[in-house]
């Protein structure tokens, strides 16, 4: 099989994290709750290999025997937190590994060479990131401000609040608004609001620009 480098990396990146959200429900319809742990774990060493270690042959995630060790390392790490009582700080370190990959995977996207059929990819997969990111935003002020978000169970729990908040993030995110579950407070509603109209230039404009940029060098070409 090909080694995955930064030609092909957003390829799997957006296959590897529709089926991570695909996972996230599955085990919260399926599994225990502390399944979502693994989830998140998955999640995050995916995003080692693809936007981290695509630079170097060398980074040792990328050894098919080490990403399963990988996952288990950061799972037991989670647990261990939560049992300690620090389940937020854990959260406030995945918020900011999704920001920094976020930063790393735009770098690669807007500031490298031409536009091509990957890096529209990772344009997509950037967008999934940035719900992401608002999940984990809404989670941590769930678990801060209790009763933060209407129709939300009440629970201390982040892994039992995650997959749920990630199902609002990219309903507000992409503007659908079904009102199942909203904010109540001041802070919530500004968070949710400011997500809307991020997706909505993103899409709006980063997006555009870059299939646009695609189309051009394809007519320049023929």
């Amino acid at each position: 099989m090909k080694p995955m480098d930064q030609q092909d990396n957003f390829i799997y990146l957006t296959f590897s994290l529709i089926l991570l959200l695909l996972g996230t429900a599955l085990a919260q319809q399926f599994f225990d709750d502390s399944a979502q742990r693994y989830m998140q774990s998955t999640t995050v060493i995916t995003l080692l290999v693809a936007v981290w270690g695509v630079e170097s042959k060398q980074f040792i995630l990328r050894k098919a025997f080490i990403f399963p060790l990988a996952i288990f390392a950061v799972s037991i790490f989670s647990s261990w937190l939560d049992n300690a009582g620090f389940d937020q700080l854990y959260l406030l370190l995945l918020l900011s590994f999704f920001i920094s990959t976020a930063f790393k995977t735009a770098k690669q996207v807007l500031f490298t060479g031409e536009i091509d059929g990957n890096k529209i990819l990772g344009a997509i997969c950037l967008y999934l990131l940035l719900g992401l990111i608002w999940a984990v935003l809404f989670t941590l002020l769930q678990l801060e401000f209790s009763g933060s978000f209407q129709a939300m169970q009440h629970s201390n729990q982040w892994f039992m609040l995650f997959p749920d908040f990630v199902y609002f993030s990219f309903v507000t995110i992409t503007t659908l608004g079904f009102g199942d579950i909203s904010p109540t407070l001041p802070i919530a509603r500004f968070l949710v609001y400011l997500e809307a109209i991020i997706g909505q230039f993103y899409l709006a404009i980063l997006v555009a620009s870059l299939v646009g940029s695609r189309m051009s060098t394809l007519s320049n070409k023929h």
